[in-house]
């Protein structure tokens, strides 16, 4: 097929709808408003539902009615309307219920403003709302990888019975790139969805909730998802490694939009014959444990540099994997400051400096 140039949040859109995606449901926030916008005149065109709520909490709390059908069902919103949507989801991951949400995350906290951010790290990946639950996240870092996401997300919450979170931000919705579907869109098989709500017809009456009052009922649901998750993280890790290399001193982790900066800076740097790699999560959950622990215990890395759009969420979970092998930095900015290959490329030679400077002191004492 021809690659068009299209806008982030119209190409998920679009990626949504080509993925099967029947139902939407929405409350407009910058700067995923697109998304709405497109799938108002597309939705009907495809024969499904579109609807404006009359708020986010009202559109968790309609996902998971129309998720209890077995329909493909999605909304988009950003970061205070996720917030107001925890509940709802928590609510989904308690019922089994299959569901994608897309976060074109802005800055924050509070209501904060509407330019691009990484500050919803812990409420997408640390589950946001009560209780025992997780929801998988993916987090693609350029708008192809934005489109092919979005497909695989309900190919994985159906997998799953669980809610998948595609977390972007503002620039990964906004900015336009050339982006290809496939002609036609296959999956591998999923079990029917014989626990779906479709009418009780000849059949006992099928009952989708997340109460129960018995706690060891409410403990036996809570160990079912905890196996659920323990087989995403057997199953659904995903990462990228960029020019990692043996004479790398500095391993760079950064995602999303972030990375992508992370790359220019490298590439960048290169030109200067210093060499930096970079290890991408894909998946924020599961987070790639095993793999970054393998990146970072090589020998010839001195350091490990976490790069956000954040005040250093994802700090917590590189610090958890690292487990001390390897010093650990963090450069960010927050609030809607994107930082620049300019100023990624600063901290790398402040550390590699360093560095050199402590190597000489330990020559001189030999």
């Amino acid at each position: 097929m021809p690659r068009i140039l299209m806008k982030g949040n119209e190409a998920i859109a679009e990626a949504a709808l080509r993925a099967g995606a029947t139902n939407y449901f929405c409350y407009p926030i910058t700067p995923q408003t697109e998304v709405a916008e497109y799938l108002a005149h597309r939705m009907p065109e495809v024969g499904g539902v579109f609807l404006q709520a009359e708020s986010e909490i009202a559109v968790g709390n309609i996902l998971f009615g129309a998720a209890s059908t077995g329909k493909r069902v999605f909304t988009s919103s950003s970061s205070p309307g996720i917030s107001l949507m925890q509940e709802a989801i928590s609510y989904m991951a308690g019922a089994h219920l299959p569901c994608v949400i897309v976060n074109i995350m802005r800055g924050g906290p509070g209501l904060g403003g509407i330019l691009p951010a990484q500050s919803d790290y812990f409420q997408a990946t640390k589950g946001g709302g009560h209780g025992d639950y997780r929801l998988l996240v993916l987090a693609p870092s350029t708008i192809q990888e934005a489109v092919d996401l979005t497909m695989q997300a309900f190919y994985l919450a159906d997998k799953y019975r669980n809610p998948v979170m595609v977390i972007g931000d503002g620039m990964i919705g906004q900015m336009m790139e050339p982006v290809e579907f496939p002609e036609k869109y296959e999956e591998p098989p999923l079990p029917p969805k014989d626990w779906a709500c479709t009418g009780a017809r000849g059949r006992e009456p099928h009952i989708i909730k997340s109460l129960f009052l018995d706690p060891l009922a409410l403990e036996k649901n809570n160990l079912l998802l905890y196996q659920k998750y323990e087989k995403m993280k057997a199953e659904e890790v995903r990462f990228e490694l960029y020019k990692t290399k043996t004479e790398n001193k500095i391993l760079i982790v950064s995602y999303g939009t972030m990375a992508r900066i992370c790359q220019t800076a490298i590439d960048e740097l290169e030109t200067e014959s210093i060499s930096v790699g970079l290890f991408r999560p894909i998946t924020l959950f599961p987070y790639p444990e095993k793999e970054l622990y393998a990146e970072a215990a090589r020998k010839n890395i001195k350091t490990v540099l976490v790069i956000e759009m954040s005040i250093g969420q994802m700090v917590e979970d590189v610090e958890r994997v690292v487990r001390g092998i390897k010093p650990i930095k963090f450069f960010g900015r927050t609030g809607g400051v994107v930082p620049s290959p300019e100023e990624a490329k600063e901290q790398i030679k402040e550390l590699l400096k360093k560095e050199a400077g402590t190597r000489k002191r330990k020559t001189r004492k030999g």
